[in-house]
């Protein structure tokens, strides 16, 4: 099942969710554009790469400079192929104008910022010793989610199901929708616990984060004077 759109009035324009979407697409396609050697560096420097935090030995024999946790937030810009960027793009588009609308741009960034930031020390604390770089908006869009899950719960989800490419299309209660991708996000993380040592190549722990950070913290964020 696929969003495609939701039914939640939105009375601004997001310019924050825009520039953040541009700012995620230029970056990404200016990679895909450069050397490997630069490719490889910016994804690894900018990047969250948990053992470079857990073994300060181990990175400065590699060669890291030191970020005081610079790469928790710019890995947030960073994607690790089309469909990565695609997926979280779409999810920023479908929901996080609402959100922005509703605390307006300041907050909404700072909310956003501090979602991505939480969403990704909690993955640092499940995989400490991970040598890979953890990159995506996930983490703070799965805080967006928390946030949209109680602003807007029964706000209708408009699902496209793609079965042989017909036009089957169904609406959902948010909450039930965003409920199931929490739900399957803990399905696949007790599951990456059992089975793989707690590691997976998706930053699940940053998902389940970011989404608790964004329905403890949203209502800190909303605008006082939004309209009834």
């Amino acid at each position: 099942m696929i969003p495609i759109r939701d039914t939640a009035p939105c009375y601004t324009r997001p310019y924050v969710t825009w520039a953040l979407m541009f700012i995620c697409i230029s970056l990404f396609l200016f990679l895909q554009a450069s050397p490997d050697k630069l490719h490889h560096y910016i994804i690894y420097i900018y990047g969250m790469v948990p053992a470079r935090y857990t073994n300060p030995e181990w990175a400065v024999a590699m060669g890291y400079p030191i970020d005081y946790y610079l790469s928790f937030v710019t890995n947030l810009f960073l994607h690790g192929g089309w469909l990565h960027l695609i997926m979280n793009m779409w999810f920023l588009w479908i929901f996080a104008d609402n959100v922005e609308d509703r605390m307006g741009h300041g907050r909404f960034i700072i909310f956003y910022l501090l979602c991505g930031f939480i969403a990704t020390a909690v993955q640092w604390l499940h995989t400490p010793e991970l040598v890979m770089p953890v990159v995506g908006a996930s983490g703070a869009i799965a805080g967006v989610l928390g946030a949209y899950f109680f602003l807007y719960p029964y706000a209708r989800i408009i699902l496209w199901i793609p079965i042989l490419l017909l036009p089957i299309f169904i609406e959902v209660p948010a909450i039930a929708f965003i409920g199931l991708w929490v739900i399957f996000q803990m399905a696949k993380a007790s599951t990456a616990v059992m089975f793989y040592e707690g590691v997976s190549d998706v930053a699940l722990w940053a998902h389940l984060g970011g989404f608790v950070a964004g329905f403890l913290l949203f209502h800190f964020f909303l605008r006082k004077d939004y309209p009834a």
